[in-house]
């Protein structure tokens, strides 16, 4: 599909948000690629052509300097707020309050400065405003206490805008993979390679960056009415985001089977 239309792709900068900036570019998008790491948005725009702007999402007055940037080059159609990450696996008795502040921040807010940087002129002209959360928005795990927690609350924007933007020209998106193997995520959530490709581990075919680019990509540049909702895309089923998500739930299994509850369609 050509289109002329405007992108903003945030976290583009790896896995996940590059792969999405790569595939708009391919269907004609002009995207805007935005991430902390400059060298990286740098290679990036010299491979796809995009423009880039390098910032901390979690600031509020960068991400308000990023937009009147973007701006002034032009609408924005479509925002995609992928950015975010886990730190850690605290269970909720040791949780480190300052990780679960750091996902909070990393999550939540980046989606919703970013949101409230663009929304004004889709409200006025229309557009689409794309959410990456995960299966962990819609439930839990051990271990994960603080990521889903920080999930669930970047799914509940979205949720609550669908309500306060009723009757108006914003389609409101959320995509919500399972487990994809990516170049950083659990590296930067565990703090080392081993750690994290043990995570993958007995996973024959985990699905990658740009099988959920694809989902991503799909929902702006699908021609259907603006009022057809597109959300809760699950790229990956019922997958969990963590193995200790998918032990939990074969011990919840076991347990009702049990006391003679018939498990769960997880279990």
């Amino acid at each position: 599909m050509s289109t002329s239309r405007r992108v903003v792709v945030t976290g583009a900068s790896t896995g996940i948000g590059q792969a999405t900036a790569r595939l708009l570019a391919q269907r004609g998008w002009k995207v805007v690629a935005v991430a902390r790491r400059r060298e990286r948005l740098e290679a990036l725009a010299a491979e796809i052509g995009c423009e880039y702007w390098a910032a901390d999402l979690t600031d509020e007055a960068q991400v308000e300097e990023m937009a009147a940037h973007i701006l002034e080059g032009g609408p924005v159609d479509a925002v995609v707020n992928n950015a975010g990450g886990a730190i850690g696996v605290d269970r909720v008795a040791e949780g480190d309050p300052a990780r679960w502040s750091a996902m909070f921040e990393r999550n939540v807010l980046t989606a919703l400065h970013c949101s409230r940087a663009f929304l004004p002129g889709m409200r006025e002209r229309g557009g689409d405003l794309v959410f990456l959360t995960s299966t962990a928005a819609h439930d839990t795990y051990p271990g994960g206490g603080g990521y889903v927690a920080a999930k669930h609350a970047e799914r509940i924007i979205a949720n609550t805008l669908r309500q306060e933007l009723v009757g108006e020209p914003v389609r409101i998106i959320e995509i919500a993979p399972g487990m994809v193997r990516t170049e950083e995520f659990s590296l930067n959530r565990l703090g080392s390679r081993e750690a994290a490709d043990r995570v993958y581990e007995g996973v024959a075919a985990p699905l990658v960056a740009e099988d959920v680019a694809e989902a991503i990509v799909w929902t702006p540049g699908a021609s259907l009415p603006r009022q057809h909702r597109l959300d809760d895309r699950a790229p990956g089923g019922s997958g969990d985001e963590h193995p200790r998500g998918q032990e939990y739930r074969r011990r919840v299994g076991r347990l009702r089977s049990q006391h003679g509850t018939r498990p769960g369609p997880d279990a």
